[in-house]
């Protein structure tokens, strides 16, 4: 795929061989995707990552990935400080968006560009909130009953589970997600029924938990308490939805205070799905 370009512009597909330079733009901002995230991306789908170059060298990157037939998300629109204001980020943005086809678009916008968003057609649908610090320890014991690590016999019910509390159906997804290098996958187990999966990975920064998925706060909390031991007393983050008062509530209880704000807009409407089961979302970047 080649765009129409400013200045020599050439925007095409990208590799899993790129996505170190991708990330290292996201980082660079703040955003601090995990470790091993790029190989669970590109399972979900591998022509959904785009760089934009200029005489050979990447100037631009995006990724437009697509959930099944009506849902994608957009993440790591990227153009090098250096060589911002040029129209790189809307040529290179205007290309990828076209591998969504009619699907609704979701992302999550950092605070500047939420603007732009919207005159792109991207509506608000809530705040997101990273909460992150050391965790005061609570009473809860570190690990609870029916909390213990994910099995490859637990796959398909947590893909069912996943698909739940998603906009969209990820099998490929969650299952490169449970078993990517350095993560720690957790479900919790009550009466033989799945009640909650959670997973924290590692960052440049803190261990990141995400998703954390459960039936009540208190399938929340057993996971949650289980998903910062992993950390052993270091330090955490999670991404939270504003509007989940019982997720901000277990952020707050272990002393985790937010910092980095992003809104999750969408271009249209999306299935309905248990937001009340999204205690932390799975990565600003996928969704």
């Amino acid at each position: 795929m080649i765009s129409p370009s400013p200045e020599g512009l050439v925007v095409t597909r990208a590799s899993l061989d790129d996505w170190p330079l991708i990330r290292a733009w996201a980082a660079a901002e703040g955003w601090d995707p995990g470790v091993s995230d790029g190989p669970c991306f590109f399972a979900q789908d591998p022509e959904g990552f785009f760089l934009g170059r200029i005489d050979g060298e990447p100037v631009s990157a995006i990724s437009v990935v697509n959930h099944g037939a009506d849902y994608a998300f957009l993440g790591c629109y990227l153009v090098r400080p250096d060589l911002r204001g040029r129209g790189y980020g809307i040529t290179t943005w205007r290309t990828a968006l076209a591998h969504a086809g009619g699907r609704t678009v979701g992302l999550d916008g950092v605070v500047a560009q939420q603007g732009n968003y919207r005159k792109s057609g991207f509506e608000l649908a809530y705040k997101t909130f990273r909460f992150g610090g050391v965790p005061t320890p609570v009473a809860a014991p570190a690990t609870a009953p029916g909390v213990r690590r994910a099995e490859a016999s637990d796959l398909m019910a947590v893909v069912a589970y996943d698909s739940g509390c998603h906009p969209a159906d990820r099998p490929r997804f969650v299952e490169s997600w449970l078993g990517a290098t350095g993560h720690r996958s957790l479900v919790r187990i009550v009466d033989g029924r799945l009640t909650g999966y959670g997973v924290i990975r590692p960052t440049v920064g803190p261990p990141r938990v995400g998703p954390l998925f459960a039936d009540t706060p208190d399938d929340a909390r057993a996971l949650f308490a289980a998903l910062i031991g992993e950390a052993e007393g270091g330090p955490v983050s999670i991404d939270i939805p504003e509007t989940h008062t019982a997720a901000v509530a277990l952020a707050e209880e272990h002393g985790l205070t937010p910092s980095f704000e992003t809104a999750r807009m969408y271009t249209g409407p999306v299935r309905p799905y248990a937001t009340d089961r999204v205690y932390g979302v799975t990565t600003l970047e996928l969704g």
